[in-house]
C-alpha cells in the first residue's frame, strides 16, 4: 500500500524545494528522489488518518513493527564502531567527493559510487556508512561525525555550512586545500627541525662532556696546584650539576606537578577561552593563528553569502567552524550586534579583534552590494599574510638555533679555555 512522504530536498540548480510524493516505504521514496535529480534533506512518512489506520489488520501491524526494527538497527549499525581515517585519506575522500559534485552528480549517487571502489579500503566502508545515513535522511554533516572520528568538528561544521549554502562542492574543494596546506606546513616543518634537532643533541652532548668529564679532571688539577682557583662560572655550573644530580627526582615531580595543573586549568570549560586568547600572545605562533582564523572567517563568509545565505546565518554558521573560543566568543557578540540592526563592518570593528584593512574591505563590500567578492578578496589577501608569516617563522628557527648552540658551546669551551690558562699560569709561577 503507497504512502504519502513529504520532503525537502536540494534540486540541480542548488535550490531547495519542498513537495509530496506517494510511495510504498521510505527507500522507493528516496529513489523516486534521486530520479528527479533531488537531494534529499529532510523526508517523512504522513501519519495516516485515524480510520486508515483502523483498517490496517494485525499482520500488516507486525510487518510494521518488523520493518521498524529493521530500520532502527540500520540506523544504529553506521554509528557502531567508528573507522578512523589517516590524513591523506581525509583529503582524498574530500577531493572525490567535491569533484564528483562539482561535476553535477548528486551526493547519494556520488558516495554510492566512492563506495563501489574495492581497492579503496576504509574509504569504502565510511562511503557505504556515510551513503547509508544520507538515505536515511540524516545530514551530510551529522553522518560524518557518525562514521569517523577523523573528519573533526571544523570539518563537520564546514560541511553543514556547505550543505546549508548549497555549495557543498566548493566548501569540500576548499577544506581538502586547507588540509593540504597544514599537511605540506606540518612537513616542512619536521623536515626543517631535523638538522636543528641534530645540532641541539650534539650540543647538549659537548656540554655533558665538558660538564661530567674535562671541567671535573680540571677541578682536581687545579686542586693540587697552590694557589690556582677555578673560574667563578665553572664553579657555578659544577654546583648547578651536582644539585640536579642529588636532587633530580624533586625536580621532576614538580615539573610534572605544575605540568598536571596547567592541564587541569587548561580543561575547565570556563577557562579554555582564556587559553585560546593567550595562544594569540606568543610570538610569531600568535600571528600565525590570527592570519589562519582570518582567511577561514573571510572563505566561509564569501562561499556562505555568495551562495544566497542570509548575513546572520552566515556569520551563525562561520561561528560553528571556528574553532578557538576565543574567537568563537568574538563571533557571538558579532552576531547579537548585527542582528539588532547593525552593519557587519561597524559590528566587526566594535568587537575590536578585525584589523582595519579587512573591515575596510567589508566597508567597500557593503556600498558595492558585493558583500562576497570584497571578502573572497580580503581572504586572498590575508592568505597571503598567512603564508609570510610561515615563511618568516622557517627561516628565524634555523639562524635561533644555531645562535643557541653557539652561545651554549661557546660557553663551555670559554670556561675550559680559562681553567686551562690559569692551570698553566699557576703552575709557571
Amino acid at each position: 500500500m503507497a504512502s504519502s512522504f513529504t520532503y525537502i530536498a536540494i534540486d540541480a540548480q542548488n535550490q531547495k524545494i519542498n513537495g509530496t510524493i506517494a510511495a510504498t516505504d521510505r527507500g522507493e521514496a528516496l529513489k523516486q528522489l534521486d530520479r528527479k535529480g533531488l537531494r534529499p534533506l529532510k523526508l517523512e512518512q504522513q501519519k495516516e488518518s485515524k480510520g486508515a489506520a483502523e483498517k490496517g489488520t494485525a499482520k500488516s501491524t507486525k510487518q510494521g513493527a518488523r520493518a521498524k526494527s529493521s530500520k532502527a538497527k540500520k540506523q544504529v549499525e553506521p554509528t557502531a564502531g567508528q573507522i578512523k581515517l589517516k590524513k591523506s585519506e581525509v583529503i582524498l575522500f574530500t577531493e572525490e567527493l567535491s569533484d564528483m559534485l562539482s561535476a553535477g552528480l548528486q551526493l547519494e549517487p556520488a558516495l554510492r559510487s566512492m563506495g563501489n571502489r574495492q581497492q579503496a579500503g576504509n574509504l569504502q566502508q565510511v562511503s557505504e556508512r556515510v551513503r547509508d545515513l544520507v538515505r536515511d535522511g540524516t545530514s551530510f554533516s551529522k553522518s560524518l561525525n557518525q562514521v569517523s572520528p577523523s573528519f573533526g568538528p571544523l570539518y563537520t561544521n564546514m560541511a553543514a555550512a556547505g550543505e546549508a549554502s548549497g555549495a557543498l562542492d566548493t566548501i569540500l574543494l576548499r577544506q581538502a586545500h586547507y588540509l593540504k596546506t597544514i599537511g605540506d606546513l606540518q612537513n616542512k616543518v619536521i623536515l626543517a627541525l631535523i638538522y636543528p634537532a641534530f645540532l641541539v643533541v650534539a650540543g647538549l652532548g659537548v656540554s655533558a662532556i665538558f660538564i661530567t668529564t674535562l671541567i671535573p679532571q680540571l677541578s682536581t688539577l687545579l686542586e693540587s696546584v697552590p694557589g690556582a682557583t677555578m673560574p667563578r662560572g665553572a664553579v657555578m655550573m659544577l654546583a648547578t650539576t651536582d644539585f640536579m644530580a642529588k636532587w633530580w627526582w624533586v625536580i621532576l615531580l614538580v615539573i610534572l606537578v605544575l605540568a598536571l595543573a596547567f592541564k587541569g586549568w587548561k580543561d575547565i570549560e570556563a577557562n579554555k577561552p582564556i587559553w585560546d586568547q593567550k595562544k594569540l600572545d606568543i610570538p610569531l605562533i600568535g600571528a600565525v593563528t590570527r592570519d589562519r582564523f582570518y582567511v577561514q572567517f573571510l572563505e566561509t563568509m564569501a562561499n556562505l553569502a555568495g551562495n544566497g545565505l542570509t548575513l546572520l546565518r552566515s556569520l551563525e554558521l562561520t561561528r560553528n567552524a571556528t574553532q578557538n573560543l576565543h574567537f568563537k566568543e568574538e563571533l557571538s557578540e558579532v552576531i547579537d550586534l548585527v542582528g539588532d540592526g547593525r552593519s557587519l563592518s561597524n559590528s566587526l570593528k566594535r568587537s575590536g579583534e578585525f584589523p582595519d584593512l579587512l573591515i575596510d574591505m567589508v566597508i567597500v563590500g557593503e556600498q558595492t552590494g558585493q558583500i562576497d567578492k570584497a571578502l573572497a578578496k580580503a581572504a586572498i589577501r590575508y592568505d597571503k599574510e598567512l603564508n609570510n608569516s610561515l615563511q618568516r617563522i622557517m627561516a628565524l628557527l634555523m639562524p635561533t638555533v644555531l645562535i643557541m648552540i653557539s652561545i651554549l658551546v661557546g660557553m663551555m669551551v670559554y670556561l675550559l679555555l680559562t681553567a686551562i690558562f690559569q692551570t698553566v699560569g699557576s703552575l709557571g709561577g
